[in-house]
């Protein structure tokens, strides 16, 4: 202990040892006592002279604020710009490919710094491959957010989650303001944002911008041995010229797309043919089960819906009457269960209301915008079609105007539910390939569900009210059935047309999916084309014989519409499930997979 500390703890004794030893048993005076306390510092002196001494902690903290600068900032202090960027520049990563050894030591200072679990990476080390037998050419990549120009995670995110600062380029995440809806790790092409489950909310690289501010360097710059990453100022045009001659990395998504910042540069020539070492892996993606019910029902609620508004123009006055209350009921109980399944996608459903942040840019935004007053008027609609006056069912202005607000709005959600796959710049997942898509189940789902509604309410409702089952399936039975038959064999056709990449010989996104459709997920798609078959073509088939020929058993034919839609369904469910597990992830270069 030292002399410092010796004295302090002096200062601190007790009043008692203050005074010798035996003093009171030779004096037994307390006057004698009370003298030698007074000769001594008081309590609040003895308080006051420890506060001027200072612990080690707090001795290397004056220290290390006196400090112009970080203790290690020579070692990188030419790794990161003195000042700040100017207008039109922001910072970038630079990584130099001749330094890079693949060392992944930027990854667990990365890891370590930031505090993530053990599987979570915000920055990670791809290899390229290339060359030929005799000259093989191996590339190791370092790669973590961009930071890009048009970043396409801002502009995906509804609650607005995501800041660009206007001054150095940093494009940040808030974590407080996710609810944990996933759009971001849709729509950046580079696979950056990283959904933490536990968190519940999605998290990625903010080029430690804590540190940057501090004039010290981010951990991945800092931890390199080879000094191959950097932070650079760039200018916002020369990013967008490189662009358009795609000057980024073999194999990677198109520059153009978001505009990264980040730079590679090398001074090798490297081979024509280097690739991603996992360029020709391809794996199943998250099927996002609650995205699956949300966009299959929401679909067959609003086809429900408009089929059954123009169904309505062939039938008479009585048998409108008793099947449009049944059909308005069953059609919105669909729309509301695919609103309640995807709230179940969000990693923190109790801020949902915060959705409709990003109506401004947001495609996902939209969506819930539209689907929101969809299933408000289709209640509207509903509720008056039961529980309304006499005047008001009918009431032409309000059957024909709401009922025809409830379709088209039902449709305006349908189309933003295209827009937010079409967003991404999946081919998979194109403008033309969704709308083929979420059109025919609308369409084939809706008419299913409207000719199953027709049946229930002639074979159990009023018969002087809706009419004989003989004389409804002779009147309408054939269109409906031929109607479903050619819908199905539409859809069936469109998808089958997806395989056909698998004979051309580039590894095409498109051809990806494909070899996972007949691969990882072939009895999947056998399912899917089993479903579609059985409740597109074959069952129509059947009542389309059956209401050609003899009159039927009513229940019979209800049962058979009944297994006719459950197999529409679940087709179309199947069939959306390989809409997400089936479709080509855009990455950055990846290392060798087992």
């Amino acid at each position: 202990m030292s002399e410092t500390s010796h004295l302090t703890v002096d200062r601190m004794q007790s009043p008692a040892d203050l005074v010798p030893s035996g003093s009171l048993d030779r004096k037994g005076s307390s006057d004698a006592i009370v003298a030698k306390l007074l000769s001594g510092p008081t309590l609040l002196e003895r308080l006051l002279a420890d506060q001027q001494e200072l612990t080690a902690v707090e001795q290397f903290s004056q220290v290390y604020d006196e400090q112009a600068s970080p203790a290690q900032a020579r070692y990188y202090s030419s790794l990161i710009p003195a000042t700040e960027p100017g207008p039109d520049q922001q910072y970038a990563f630079d990584v130099d490919l001749d330094a890079c050894s693949g060392c992944k030591a930027c990854v667990t200072a990365c890891h370590s710094l930031n505090g993530l679990d053990e599987t979570e990476t915000w920055r990670d080390v791809g290899l390229l491959v290339g060359g030929t037998s005799t000259n093989p050419v191996m590339q190791h990549v370092t790669t973590a957010c961009h930071h890009c120009l048009e970043p396409g995670c801002m502009t995906a995110c509804p609650v607005d989650a995501y800041e660009k600062n206007p001054v150095t380029g940093i494009v940040k995440h808030l974590d407080d303001q996710c609810f944990g809806c996933q759009y971001c790790t849709l729509a950046c092409p580079y696979d950056v944002p990283k959904y933490h489950k536990q968190k519940g909310i999605v998290r990625k690289c903010d080029m430690c911008s804590d540190r940057l501010s501090a004039g010290e360097a981010p951990a991945c710059v800092q931890s390199c041995p080879h000094e191959a990453i950097s932070i650079r100022i760039i200018d916002c045009e020369q990013v967008i010229e490189d662009s358009e001659a795609d000057r980024f990395l073999p194999a990677a998504p198109e520059p153009h797309i978001t505009l990264p910042t980040t730079s590679y540069r090398t001074k090798r020539v490297f081979p024509r043919n280097l690739l991603p070492a996992d360029y020709y892996s391809v794996s199943a993606q998250h099927p996002h089960w609650p995205l699956i019910i949300m966009l299959v029902l929401t679909q067959l609620s609003v086809g429900a819906f408009i089929s059954g508004l123009v169904l309505e123009r062939f039938l008479d006055e009585t048998l409108i009457a008793a099947m449009r209350p049944v059909h308005s009921l069953i059609a919105l109980v669909f729309g509301l269960l695919a609103l309640a399944s995807s709230t179940l996608h969000l990693g923190r459903p109790q801020y949902a209301y915060r959705a409709i942040i990003g109506l401004r840019h947001s495609w996902l935004s939209r969506e819930i915008v539209a689907f929101g007053v969809f299933s408000k008027l289709a209640v509207i609609y509903a509720a008056g079609n039961w529980f309304g006056p006499a005047v008001l069912v009918e009431n032409e202005f309000f059957q024909s105007w709401v009922g025809w607000s409830v379709a088209a709005s039902g449709l305006l959600g349908v189309f933003c539910s295209v827009m937010i796959y079409a967003f991404t710049r999946r081919e998979f997942w194109s403008f033309s390939q969704s709308t083929i898509r979420f059109g025919l189940t609308t369409c084939l789902l809706g008419v299913a569900a409207v000719w199953l509604t027709l049946l229930l309410v002639s074979t159990f409702g009023n018969a002087d009210q809706s009419g004989s089952i003989s004389g409804i399936i002779e009147a309408y039975g054939s269109s409906i059935c031929q109607s479903l038959i050619l819908i199905a064999g539409a859809k069936l056709l469109f998808e089958a047309n997806l395989l056909r990449p698998l004979m051309s010989r580039p590894t095409t996104p498109m051809k990806r999916s494909a070899l996972l459709m007949t691969g990882s997920l072939a009895s999947v798609t056998i399912a899917r084309f089993a479903c579609g078959v059985l409740g597109g073509l074959a069952m129509p088939a059947l009542l389309l014989r059956a209401t050609s020929e003899t009159p039927q058993d009513p229940v019979f034919l209800v049962i058979v519409t009944s297994m006719l839609f459950i197999a529409c369904l679940a087709g179309e469910l199947l069939e959306r499930y390989l809409f997400f597990a089936a479709v080509a992830s855009p990455r950055m270069p990846g290392s060798l997979r087992s």
